[in-house]
């Protein structure tokens, strides 16, 4: 059997297993340990051995659990709601403000928490019913939930990208600098939209009633504070790291500090909150980790058979195709994949092909890195099974039926697709902060 039809069967093999709705991990590890057995003997388990070990050795990955901690606090804390009322006071009295600081709050979160699930689980309980309540069109709203929930996996600390560096063997902060421009420019893409879609319709977003208008401007401070706490959570880890002064690793650690000491100060820091925030951290902490080590035992078993030189052959020699023409093919197989798997799975599977190759026709990866975190926002949202349809479905209230959830995501895929084009025209977006910040 040739090495090309034995990486088919792999390939096959593993995705019969996810269809039938085995764990990632599992069937990702259980078909490179097999293959390694099978094709080397007892000397192929060495394979998941060594990817276990390097899995261990990785001090970056230090930052997963860091990260994840701090975004469970602010969030079951409920820091995270100090957020939408101040945005509710702030920017209510324009035509579709509340949908524009939903927006905002939804960056913020990201930055908190570097999860889709997150935003999209705050954006749910409590920009949603509140949206609804003050006479928001509930396709619009819905769009806007879904579309800025997306930003947590491209706006830094991005546990996706964390799992993209591993994988991709390229250094975290570059590509979490990476990604701060292109999701700061699709975010005020999002706002530009709904800011000119409610002006010429503003029953779609009306202002709030002057009544709700009159709060005194003490409290409208007050608000303020309350709401930038954790702007200047992200501001105290970020820019000792952005000049040099930190680590990444103390930078996670003082995020998460600096979070915990928030929710003390301000009498939020309960029992509860932290048993919850400490088992969702260890939960998705390990998951991620058993991810990441069947994910670098499959390339393993790839990198031995040579798939990725056989693949890039067939793209170059045999089929003559132009680098960007096989990258953009690149992009379109991740929004298919995307209809019926999430952004870890999507990854894990294409990484061990995808990456070398980009690398062999002469892309950056940390560039690559941003386009593939953009194209899976956009497959988050593609129907007919786009992960955040399904997380939207089942966190909306009855009122929303499966049949809004589609028809609300058309033009935010558009302004998607619309900011994955200027990143790959403009590479410099995404390449310009990193570089910027690594020449210091």
């Amino acid at each position: 059997m040739s090495y090309e039809l034995i990486a088919l069967l792999m390939f096959s093999s593993m995705m019969l297993m996810l269809m039938t709705g085995q764990r990632v991990f599992g069937a990702i590890g259980a078909v490179a340990a097999l293959s390694a057995v099978l094709l080397w003997g007892t000397g192929g388990s060495d394979i998941p051995f060594s990817s276990a070990m390097k899995l261990m050795k990785w001090y970056p990955l230090l930052t997963l659990p860091m990260f994840i901690f701090m975004g469970y606090i602010l969030s079951e804390s409920k820091i995270a709601d100090d957020l939408y009322k101040m945005f509710h006071v702030w920017m209510g009295p324009i035509n579709g403000g509340l949908a524009i600081g939903t927006i905002g709050l939804m960056v913020l979160v990201s930055a908190m928490n570097g999860l889709s699930v997150a935003g999209m689980a705050i954006g749910a309980t409590i920009a949603l019913p509140e949206l609804l309540r003050r006479g928001y069109d509930k396709r619009m709203v819905t769009g806007v939930v879904q579309a800025g929930s997306s930003l947590g996996i491209l706006v830094p600390p991005s546990v996706v990208l964390v799992l993209y560096a591993m994988i991709a063997r390229q250094p975290v902060g570059q590509l979490w600098l990476a990604g701060v421009i292109p999701g700061l420019v699709m975010a005020a893409m999002f706002i530009l939209y709904i800011a000119i879609r409610c002006r010429l319709q503003p029953e779609l977003g009306p202002a709030l009633d002057k009544s709700e208008r009159r709060v005194p401007l003490s409290e409208k401070l007050r608000l303020l504070r309350a709401g930038l706490l954790p702007l200047a959570i992200f501001a105290a880890m970020m820019v000792p790291f952005v000049n040099g002064w930190t680590s990444l690793v103390e930078s996670s650690a003082i995020g998460a500090m600096a979070a915990f000491t928030a929710a003390i100060l301000k009498g939020r820091m309960t029992k509860e909150v932290f048993e919850v925030s400490v088992r969702q951290t260890l939960a998705i902490s390990c998951m991620f980790m058993w991810i990441i080590l069947a994910a670098l035992g499959f390339g393993a078993v790839f990198d031995g058979l040579g798939a990725v030189r056989a693949i890039e052959n067939l793209f170059t020699d045999q089929l003559g195709l132009n680098p960007w023409v096989i990258l953009i093919v690149m992009q379109l197989s991740f929004l298919v994949m995307g209809t019926f798997l999430d952004d870890t799975a999507m990854l894990v599977i294409v990484a061990p092909l995808y990456v070398p190759l980009v690398h062999a026709l002469g892309f950056d990866l940390i560039w690559y890195g941003v386009l593939y975190t953009i194209t899976t926002q956009i497959a988050y949202m593609t129907p007919p099974f786009g992960y955040n349809l399904f997380l939207m479905r089942a966190m909306a209230p009855p009122e929303i039926s499966l049949r809004d959830i589609y028809g609300s995501i058309a033009p935010f895929v558009g302004v998607m697709l619309l900011a994955l084009t200027l990143v790959m025209v403009f590479p410099e977006i995404a390449l310009w902060l990193p570089q910027y910040v690594y020449a210091k």
